[in-house]
Order: C-alpha cells, then sequence, then structure tokens
C-alpha cells in the first residue's frame, strides 16, 4: 500500500462525495482496471458492497450508550441528583450509595443493547462472508469471492435459489428469452414470483456500454438508468431489468447482471429502517403526571427549604451539633437552607418513579407475548398467527374510536370468483349451480366473442409453469378453481369463434403434443313464453384434456387476474405460456395462437387500466387489448366493432353500462375489456416516442405514461366482466361488535359506490332502515352547500323541528341510523382547507362513512384529518399496498397478510390474517393492555408518592435538616426489590374481565375510549389516597413510641415495614384475578424483606456510618408492640379504600363490575345475563348471516330498482338522501 499526502485523501473525499450526490451516476465495467490500485479504479467513489448494521464499537461502546441513555430525561434526572450528592454541604447519603439505583438501571440497559448489538454483529458478518461469483478478466471465468468484495461496476453471476448480493442490472439469463424469475419475500414479503427481463438491444458477449442511472433511493418499484453504447445510442432500462439485493433467482439456472448499487446503497439498506416506534397515547400521558411529580417535589422540597430557615431562626444560639468550617465559619441560615433544598431532592427523589420505565418495557414484553400465542388468533389455513411489529402502542388497542377499513381482501377473501360477463351488450349471467340462465339470443357474429376471451387470456401479467414448479399461494385453491366457480360456456359459439382462426391456418403453429380441448356444448331450447334461451354449461372434465388441466400452473400477482385467466380457462381460452416477447394461447379447437408482444403498458393508479400490444398472428394487425376500470374504459371508446350486429357502440356502451351497474349492486368486481386495432404507420411513430420516454431519466414515469395514454384512444368495447369477492368469515359479527363497543367504522375503497354500498350491507355495517346520504359532488359548487341541504333534509325526513342534532362526536350515538357514502371527487373536495371542518362536522353524525373511489393518497388524508380535527384513537386496517399511506397514518395500522402480497403487514404496527380476529385483538387484548398498563402506572405514582411521604413527614420533627429514619441501602432495596415484581406481574397478568365476558358484551369496550381509566381524575385521588396512607403509617408509630427513649433506626424500621404491608394489600385489592403467580410474588416479596434486613442488621455494622443498624429488625420482632403497629396502621391505611369501593360499587355498580359479576355465574345463566344485557343496551338482535343474492338476468327492459331517491339540488350537483331496502338476504 502506497502512502497517500492528506491532502490527496482530503482531495479524493471530496471528490467522492460530490460523484455520490449527484443525480446521476455514470457507471463503467471494472474488467479494463481489474488488478490496479483503488485510486486508478473509475468507480471507486461509491458504497462498497459490505454492510454494518451495528450501533456501536467495542472501544466506543460505553460513552455511546451513555449518550444514547441520556436522551430519556429521567436518565439525565437521577444521574444528575447522583452528582449532586458527591457536594458535601447538600449531600444526603453516602455519594456511593446514591449512585447505586440509576447505575443498575443504566447497567441493565446497556446489557440489553450490547446483547442486541453483538447479534447484529453476527449477522453481518455471516451476510457479508457469504460467496458470491465475480468474473475475474485475468482468469477468464467467474471466481469465488464473498459478497463484501463485490463493488459497483463488477459482473456478477447468481445461480437459482441463491440470494442476490446486491442491485444487478440484468445482462444474460440462462432463459433463452432473457427472462430471470426472481422472489422478493426478504423485501416485500410476497412469495408470488416475479419476472425481470434483459434490457432490449444489448450484445451481453462484448459489453462496452456505459450505466447511467439514478442516485439511489428507496423506492423498490422505480428504477430509472440508460445504457450507452460506444456509437451513442441510448438504451433505456426500468425497474423491470434490476435484480434487488435480498431476492431469491427462482426457475433460472443462472443469471449475470452488472452492479449498479451495492451495500448501504441497495434499495434493500435504503429500506431497512429498524424497529418502527410510536409513542402511545398512555405513554403522552404518562410524561405529563410525570412533570405533576416534579412539580410536587420542588413543592416538598422548597417546604422543607423554608421549614429549615424558620427552625434556624428559631434557635436561641448556635447549637453544638452545627459545626462551622476550619475558618469557623458558620454559613447563614439563608444560605444554609438554600443547601437544603437540594438537600431534599436528593432525599426525596424517589418520588419520580425512576423504575416506572423499565417496567412499563417490561409489561409490555409479556403482554406481546401473550398475544402473540392466542390460538384464537391463528390462521390454521395459511398456518401464521398474530404478529406484533410495534411493541410498544400495545394500551393503543384499548382505546380505538375509529376505525378505517379497506374493503377489497379486508372485508373480503380477495379470492375472486368469474360470475357473470357481457359480450357486446349481451349478458352472460352465471349462477352458483344453476342449469340455464335465460337471455335473448339470435344471430350473433362470432368475432367479438374471440376477442373478448383473447383479450382476458393475454391482457394480463400472469405467469405460466409447469405443476412440478408449483410455489406457496401461487396456486388456486380447489374451492376458488371449481366448488365457487361454476363457469357456463358459450359452447357452439365459442366453437364456432375459434373455427374463424383455422380458416387461416398457414401463420400458426399448432402443437401436436398438446391435446386439443373438447368443444364446447351449446342447448337452444323455448320457454313458456316462446323466447329463445341460451342453457350455457361449462366443459365437461371429459372434454377437458388432462394435461391442458393439470400440468399448467399459473402464478398472479392479481386475485382478479388469476379469476380472469381461469375463466377463460374454463371456456376453453387456455393460457400456454408468457414471454416477454410471445404469448401462447390454445383455442377451444385445440388450435395454438402465439402472439407476438410489442409492448405491454402496465397498471397505474392515475389511468386505472393496463394494456398489451401484440401482433396478431392470423391477421398480422397490431391489436391492443385493454382492461380496467369502467369509468377509464368508457370515456376512450371510439369506434363500433366491425361488422357486429348489436348496434352502434353508443348502444352496446349504454347497454354494458347497465349490467356494470347491476354487478356493482349485486357486490361484483366490475372490469371493462376493449380492443382497438393499431395501423403500422402509427404503431411505429408511437414506438419511437415509446423508447424516447423510456430511455429518458427526467420524468420518465409521467413520459411513459403519456405513451400509453396516446395509444389508448379510440378504443372498441368488447365487454365487461362482474367477478364476486365474498365477505371473510365472521365479518358481520365483528363490524357489529366493534359498532356496539363505540368504535366507529369507515370503509375507505377504490370500488364503485355501488359494490361498497352491497358490501355494507352483506357486513352489517349498513342496515335496512338506515338513512343512507349518497353525496356525489361536481367540482362547480361548494360543499357547504351540501351540508347545509343534509341537515335540512335530516330534519324534514325526521318529520318535524324536534330532531335534535349534536354538537360533539361523543353524541353520535344519539343518531345511530344516518350512514354516508361519498365518492372520490367529493372527497378531494372535502379535504381542501376550507371545507374540512364542515365534512368533518358532517362525517361525526354518521354511524358509517363508506368513501367510494378514493386513491390511497385520499385515504392517508381522510385518517389524518379524522384523527386530527376530533382528537380520537384512529385504527387502519388494510391488506394491499394501496393501503400502506392509510396504515402508516393511523395511531394503529394492522395489515392483514392476503392475498396482496406482505407490504401492508411489513407497513403495520400488527397483523392479523383475518378481519374476524380484530374483534379478540380489540375487544379482549386492547382492553386488557389498555386496563392492566393505566392500573399498574397509578399504582407506581402511588407506591412512590406514599413511600416518599414517610421521609417528608419526618423532617416535620427533625428541623427539616434532610435526616433519614429509614436505612438508606433498604430504601434503594424496597423500590428495586422489594416492592418492583408484584406490580409488573399486576401488568402482566391481571384480567378485570374474563374474555367471554369482553366478547360477549363489546360495551365493555367503552371504558377505555376518551379518557379511560387512566386520566387526571383518577391520578389525583390516587396521589391523595397515598398521602392519607404515608400519614396514618408515619404518625400511629410515631404515637405508639411518643415520649420513648427508642433510637431512630428503631422507629424507622417498623415503619418501613407497614409501609410494604400496606403497599402490597394495596395492590391485592387492586388485582381482580389471583393466579398463581401473583401469590408467588406478594409472598416472595415480603419473605425477601424479611430476609434481607435481617441478614443485613445481623451483618452490616458499619455500612452506612455513622449509623449503625446492627440487630434492629430481630429486636423489633421480639417486641409485641411491632406486631400491633403493624397490623393497626395497615387495617387503618387501607380501610377508606376497602370501605369506600364497595359502597361505591354497591350504589352505582360500573358496567366493568357487572361484567366481573357474570363471571361467577355458571355458564347457562351467564350466557342469558349476556343475551339480556345486549339487549337491554340495544345490541342484542340476532347476528344475520348475510351473503351476495344470486344475480339477476337485468335487461333494459326491466331495470334494476336500486334506491329509491330524491334530488334535493339542482343540475350541479346531487345529493341523495335514500332509505335503502337492502339486495343482501339470509
Amino acid at each position: 500500500m502506497t502512502w497517500r499526502s492528506p491532502l490527496a485523501l482530503v482531495r479524493d473525499a471530496l471528490q467522492g462525495q460530490r460523484a455520490r450526490e449527484k443525480e446521476l451516476r455514470s457507471l463503467v465495467s471494472n474488467l479494463p482496471y481489474e488488478g490496479q490500485e483503488k485510486g486508478k479504479q473509475p468507480n471507486r467513489f461509491f458504497s462498497s458492497n459490505s454492510i454494518k448494521t451495528t450501533k456501536y464499537s467495542p472501544l466506543f461502546f460505553i460513552p455511546m450508550n451513555l449518550y444514547e441513555q441520556f436522551h430519556r430525561l429521567a436518565n439525565v434526572y437521577f444521574v444528575g441528583l447522583a452528582i449532586l450528592n458527591f457536594i458535601p454541604v447538600v449531600n444526603a447519603f453516602q455519594p456511593e450509595v446514591a449512585l447505586i439505583p440509576i447505575c443498575v438501571i443504566l447497567s441493565l440497559t446497556a446489557l440489553k443493547d450490547a446483547w442486541e448489538d453483538f447479534r447484529r454483529y453476527q449477522s453481518d458478518r455471516k451476510v457479508n462472508n457469504t460467496p458470491c461469483f465475480v468474473y475475474s478478466r485475468m482468469e477468464k471465468q467467474f471466481v469465488e469471492r464473498r459478497w463484501k468484495d463485490a463493488r459497483v461496476g463488477d459482473f456478477v453471476k447468481v445461480v437459482c435459489n441463491e440470494i442476490v448480493p446486491a442491485d444487478l442490472l440484468l445482462l444474460h439469463s440462462s432463459d433463452p428469452n432473457g427472462v430471470c424469475y426472481i422472489e422478493t419475500a426478504n423485501l416485500d414479503g410476497e412469495t408470488n414470483l416475479k419476472q425481470r427481463t434483459v434490457a432490449n438491444g444489448l450484445c451481453t458477449s462484448n459489453f462496452n456500454c456505459k450505466v447511467v442511472c439514478e442516485k439511489p433511493n428507496n423506492n423498490l418499484n422505480h428504477f430509472k438508468c440508460y445504457l450507452e453504447k460506444p456509437n451513442e445510442e441510448k438504451v433505456g432500462a426500468g425497474i423491470e431489468s434490476l435484480l434487488l439485493r435480498g431476492c431469491t433467482v427462482r426457475n433460472t439456472n443462472h443469471a449475470v447482471g452488472f452492479v449498479v448499487y451495492a451495500g448501504h446503497e441497495t434499495k434493500s439498506m435504503l429500506n431497512n429502517n429498524g424497529s418502527r416506534y410510536k409513542r402511545s397515547k398512555l405513554e403522552r400521558k404518562l410524561n405529563i403526571d410525570v412533570f405533576f411529580c416534579v412539580i410536587l417535589l420542588f413543592t416538598m422540597c422548597l417546604i422543607g427549604a423554608l421549614g429549615h430557615f424558620l427552625w434556624l431562626e428559631s434557635l436561641p444560639g448556635v447549637p453544638p451539633y452545627l459545626v462551622p468550617d476550619s475558618s469557623g465559619h458558620l454559613d447563614s441560615p439563608g444560605l444554609t437552607s438554600f443547601y437544603m433544598f437540594f438537600t431534599m431532592i436528593i432525599l426525596l427523589q424517589i418520588l419520580i418513579p425512576i423504575a416506572l420505565y423499565v417496567s412499563i418495557e417490561l409489561v409490555k414484553i409479556g403482554q406481546i407475548f401473550f398475544i402473540t400465542n392466542d390460538l384464537d388468533l391463528y390462521d390454521e389455513e395459511t398456518d401464521s398467527r398474530m404478529q406484533c411489529r410495534a411493541l410498544n402502542i400495545t394500551e393503543d388497542l384499548g382505546q380505538i374510536e375509529y376505525i378505517f377499513s379497506d374493503k377489497t381482501g379486508t372485508l373480503t377473501e380477495n379470492k375472486m370468483v368469474f360470475r357473470r360477463c357481457s359480450v357486446m351488450g349481451t349478458e352472460f349471467p352465471h349462477k352458483e349451480n344453476a342449469e340455464s340462465s335465460s337471455r335473448r339470443g339470435g344471430g350473433r357474429k362470432i368475432h367479438p366473442y374471440l376477442d373478448f376471451f383473447l383479450a382476458l387470456t393475454i391482457c394480463n401479467t400472469v405467469m405460466v409453469s409447469m405443476a412440478t414448479a408449483k410455489r406457496e399461494r401461487a396456486h388456486v385453491s380447489p374451492r376458488s378453481s371449481q366448488t365457487n366457480n361454476p363457469l357456463e360456456t358459450f359452447s357452439n359459439l365459442i366453437k364456432k369463434a375459434s373455427l374463424f382462426c383455422q380458416r387461416k391456418p398457414k401463420r400458426n403453429r399448432t402443437r401436436s403434443e398438446d391435446p386439443a380441448v373438447g368443444s364446447a356444448k351449446m342447448e337452444s331450447a323455448a320457454d313458456t313464453n316462446g323466447v329463445q334461451t341460451c342453457s350455457l354449461h361449462p366443459l365437461s372434465q371429459r372434454d377437458r384434456p388432462a394435461a391442458a388441466s393439470q400440468s399448467l400452473h399459473y402464478e398472479a400477482q392479481s386475485p382478479d387476474e388469476a379469476a380472469l385467466v381461469h375463466a377463460a380457462r374454463a371456456y376453453g381460452f387456455i393460457l400456454l405460456a408468457r414471454t416477454p416477447d410471445t404469448v401462447s394461447v390454445r383455442l377451444p379447437s385445440g388450435q395454438v395462437l402465439d402472439f407476438e408482444v410489442l409492448d405491454t403498458l402496465t397498471f397505474d393508479c392515475t389511468r386505472k387500466r393496463m394494456s398489451v400490444l401484440v401482433r396478431h398472428p392470423v391477421t398480422r394487425e397490431c391489436v391492443l387489448y385493454t382492461k380496467g376500470a369502467d369509468y377509464a374504459i368508457m370515456e376512450l371508446l371510439g369506434t363500433p366493432y366491425a361488422g357486429n350486429g348489436c348496434g352502434n357502440q353508443k348502444d352496446v356502451a349504454a347497454v354494458t353500462q347497465h349490467h356494470l351497474d347491476c354487478y356493482a349492486k349485486e357486490g361484483l368486481r366490475t372490469l371493462c375489456v376493449a380492443k382497438k386495432v393499431v395501423s403500422e404507420d402509427v404503431y411505429r411513430s408511437w414506438l419511437v416516442d415509446r423508447k424516447r420516454a423510456q430511455a429518458s431519466m427526467d420524468n420518465r414515469e409521467q413520459l411513459i405514461m403519456e405513451t400509453s395514454v396516446q395509444l389508448e384512444t379510440d378504443l372498441t368495447l368488447l365487454g365487461a366482466t362482474g367477478i364476486e369477492d365474498r365477505l371473510q368469515e365472521s365479518v358481520p359479527e365483528t363490524t357489529v361488535a366493534l359498532r356496539e363497543a363505540g368504535i366507529h367504522v369507515w370503509v375507505l375503497t377504490g370500488d364503485k359506490p355501488e359494490t361498497a354500498v352491497n358490501i355494507g350491507y352483506a357486513c352489517r355495517l349498513l342496515e335496512e332502515e338506515d338513512l343512507v346520504i349518497n353525496m356525489s359532488l361536481s367540482l362547480t359548487p361548494k360543499l357547504t352547500s351540501s351540508c347545509s341541504l343534509f341537515f335540512s333534509s335530516y330534519q324534514n325526513s325526521q318529520s318535524g323541528p324536534n330532531v335534535s342534532i349534536p354538537k360533539s362526536s361523543t353524541q353520535v350515538s344519539s343518531l345511530p341510523n344516518i350512514a354516508l357514502v361519498i365518492d372520490g371527487n367529493t372527497v378531494s373536495m372535502a379535504l381542501s382547507p376550507d371545507l374540512q371542518d364542515r365534512f368533518v362536522d358532517l362525517a361525526k353524525r354518521c354511524r358509517t362513512v363508506l368513501c367510494c373511489r378514493v386513491t390511497p393518497l385520499q385515504k392517508s388524508e381522510v385518517v389524518k384529518l379524522i384523527r386530527e380535527k376530533l382528537k380520537v384513537m384512529t385504527l387502519a386496517v388494510g391488506d394491499g399496498a394501496n393501503d400502506v399511506n392509510m396504515i402508516q397514518a393511523a395511531d394503529v395500522g394492522i395489515g392483514i397478510s392476503g392475498q396482496e402480497g406482505m407490504q401492508a403487514v411489513m407497513a403495520s404496527d400488527f397483523a392479523i390474517s383475518r378481519f374476524k380476529h380484530l374483534r379478540k385483538l380489540l375487544l379482549v387484548h386492547g382492553h386488557w393492555c389498555y386496563t392492566r398498563l393505566a392500573n399498574m402506572i397509578i399504582y407506581f405514582f402511588y407506591k412512590n408518592v406514599a413511600y416518599v411521604n414517610l421521609l417528608f413527614w419526618y423532617q416535620f420533627f427533625c428541623g427539616f435538616t434532610g435526616t433519614a429514619m429509614i436505612d438508606y441501602w433498604l430504601m434503594i432495596f424496597f423500590n428495586l426489590f422489594f416492592t418492583s415484581v408484584p406490580p409488573i406481574m399486576f401488568g402482566i397478568f391481571d384480567k378485570d374481565v374474563s374474555a367471554e365476558v369482553l366478547m360477549g358484551v363489546p360495551e365493555l369496550y367503552r371504558m377505555g375510549q376518551g379518557k379511560g381509566e387512566y386520566n387526571f381524575l383518577s391520578f389525583w385521588i390516587s396521589i391523595l389516597d397515598a398521602f392519607y396512607q404515608s400519614l396514618v403509617c408515619f404518625f400511629i408509630p410515631y404515637l405508639a413510641y411518643q415520649d420513648s427513649d427508642v433510637d431512630m433506626f428503631t422507629f424507622g424500621t417498623p415503619m418501613n415495614t407497614v409501609a410494604l404491608f400496606t403497599i402490597l394489600l394495596h395492590l391485592s385489592i387492586e388485582i381482580k384475578s389471583w393466579t398463581l403467580v401473583h401469590w408467588i410474588t406478594m409472598l416472595g416479596s415480603v419473605g425477601l424483606y424479611f430476609i434481607v434486613t435481617l441478614a443485613y442488621n445481623a451483618t452490616c455494622i458499619t455500612c452506612n456510618p455513622p449509623s449503625n443498624p446492627y440487630w434492629i429488625l430481630q429486636s423489633q420482632m421480639a417486641d409485641p408492640m411491632f406486631y400491633l403497629i403493624c397490623t393497626i396502621s395497615t387495617v387503618a391505611a387501607l380501610l377508606p379504600r376497602y370501605l369506600i369501593l364497595p359502597a361505591s360499587n354497591s350504589i352505582s355498580p360500573s358496567p366493568l363490575l357487572q361484567g366481573r359479576l357474570l363471571d361467577r355465574r355458571d355458564p347457562d345463566t351467564k350466557a342469558l345475563r349476556i343475551q339480556e344485557w345486549r339487549g337491554f343496551r340495544g345490541g342484542g338482535e340476532q347476528v344475520k348471516r348475510y351473503r351476495l343474492s344470486p344475480p339477476p338476468s337485468p335487461t333494459l327492459d326491466t331495470p334494476v330498482d336500486y334506491v329509491p331517491e330524491f334530488d334535493l339540488t339542482g343540475d350541479d350537483f346531487s345529493l341523495n338522501v335514500i332509505t335503502h331496502q337492502s339486495t343482501v338476504h339470509t
């Protein structure tokens, strides 16, 4: 290693910083510079692939850890007092002894941090030393290196089932189509395979391109890059060509990539933010009460300082125990009182509970253990259990007031079942287990139906693999694909459509090894009215080829796509293979068509659609197949289908729109399917713009979207689909229980209002007698006008002016029958600053709110608005990536591990597998966690105030000199050992009400909402109780030993014992459910106190000079007076609490007390009482088992009368107040 001057090192550091901060990076291959020193390497300024996630180093662990711990002000406070005790004029005890409590706390925390950091170090070392293959020019082959040795500009080879060591630009794949399959479970939790392709137009045999990429960022779904060839031609590359560090290569023999980001600059490391931290509502309240304790402490110290001053002033002369300094000077009473203020702070410091924060962490760990191991929250089907990803907000689960829920995958199963379709204005319903369905049929042309099912098969991102390569969560369960998908086929219609392609076989490539799919069958008959009908039947198992139905396996990123592909497969249109360049489809006749894929216009939230541009193998035309949301497709329609006999495009669109409305009102998910024939000239011109957009580094996403919009015009409507997404198990029961618990449930979904309303009735968010306010607002008018109309129309609908509108959110329950349905356009207006208050004022009066057609950003904005305006505890629950913003915006975020991957789970605080688990998680565990922790915190404050006041009362009898009548070692042990474990066990194991009663009577959950049990009043009542008990515990021993000659410790030891019994018996009154753990900790604490005190008094003669605690307790235990004092003092201290609590519970029993009384009943009586309670409270109606009704067969002649409505406004906007009769039934 050559010596370099400091100036050169500084220059390189500055150059490296500038290179890393550039928005664009230019990277070249390291091969020409192999073996040269680092200073000549072109990519030397970029991060190496070695990672370091440890926080500390062995040399600087102690100072860095102390610096971290001193971010907690409580630690700074106690360390400051310990240091203050070293000043002779203010010290209250031995300086060394005063350090013990804070040293114990800091040491335990440091040991925990050291262990965690050591585990991180072991993980880093294992990862950095993982082997990988890097190409060497000298050896002309890939050689084995370590991950930490890979650098930006290297060529790395990854084989099947290996993890990608760095972010690699894919240059070569063993797949002949240049495809590499990866699994991203380590990044986003998704186990379905993703496809990565080699950038187009590259020659990997002699790679001499310059790679220009964007600055590293943490966006896993976007990557901008282009490769500049020697002839200055630019080839664009995106996320579809990037192998991310941490992904696993699957179903690909090997792949070679160029390292663009390494080490801490990789996207996976930039997303590694560690554990989530949120401050709970209880913790914020705790900090306020600690501040009150500080004020109380300072007040007591001021009293002590003033009392000491008055005591000194009252002395007739200088007493002999006031010793002057070496010069004979004696401080003045004022200065001495000033010093006494700090002495009193040291003496009374335990008024601030030093062990409370550590105890809270231990309690939360215990609570999380029991939550995650609850078998009722375990899902056997997915083999998943409850996950707690945020360790410090468990108590917030017991204070939720608003729940914001996604619909698809959260309330529903997200297991899509193809139910109905409309093709060129002809509607084909598919009833479950139905034999036939009547529709008008006639002389229909066959071409549109062929295109419709080809679009379903081609226009998606579904990948095909063999059955032997099946992977977790990739397959569709038999229940979804067969039992719940009783598809009926178009029989002869499809058969004739496929024959159109057989007339031009010269451009097709038929695969003889694949057996042909048997033709479908269609029966025609006349009904009793003489109307021609079509009986639709699925292909029989005999007609289906075994190889086609068993050897192929589909992996879809979306359940909707999987349902469409399986539906097309049931009709005989089988997706055989998909590569970046081709899609192979087998027709019902058995013939295979190989479509050349020209481009794929991926789905985005702005366009709300996706398209695939292919070259038809028969006609050689460029055909664009598009599917998307109905409103996104309908506005792009142009020319009608060539030669169809169903009327013009407008007629087909109108009929199809009517069918879509009917589907939505039945709760089905709707999609429109369209096509467009693109001429060669238009395609070539568009392709130039497309390539230019893909190679652009500025506004690439916008330019690519603009090119997509440019092509997706003048579409020809083919048809529409209706897909059923069934409710999850026990969703109606869960929503009813949550509403009875006082929780407002909102649904934020991107579906149509009709679909959301239908699901709302099915899951009992809406009832048949509810007044549903359907608000749809245009851009022109003000939302304030519609809100005013709502109030007036509501009062009119309630027949008169006697209806009262509540003014606060706490009165919402007075109007239990109002629901608001609002669309995304109106939501965007309502979120504007000048309309927020009006919207919140309207929404808080509604029991249920359904926000439809909202974007992910609008979801999060709605959550933030309600949380900030109403000052309520919010919970957001979702299952997909579009719910991440909403989950992170709420006080508590819950992810559901469903069919949409794990991004919502990874962004959440808690993860469940079913929506029904939310009921027990909140009503039982949330209630327990909150009440346990709230009561434990209140008890900690009580315990410390009661004990420290014993020292304070003694100051009135010792001239406020800061003297303690209890040995300081025993004072330390009192808080660290004798009384620390029982409250922790109380916070972990106590159950005020059983889980059965909490589930049966959801109203009990309301006790934690709002201010809850831990509030301003309960805190100060416990403080006053502590003052009273300390007075009793001090003055009864004082009166007993008055005018006697006992020494100070003989007087203080009974007082210390009485305090122990009083504090522990006070806790025993608070414990609602005694367990073996409670008995062991209680009796163990008492036994430990006597053992330690007896041993200390017997062995420690000069531990705390000049005090002498020798044989104090031994002498006390031989005196009957000791036992009499302990008994009388303890009974007198606890008697008011023991009398007042039963009296108040007898006069006005709380709901929680009534719940505890129910637990004492026998099971039959308990169940009966619970039903009576819920019936009396208005929540006892039987929960109905709702399901979506079988779809009718809508026609233009018989329109479906969905909702009666009346218009309250003009033409600019509509506000419909409707009383809806549910379309769902039992």
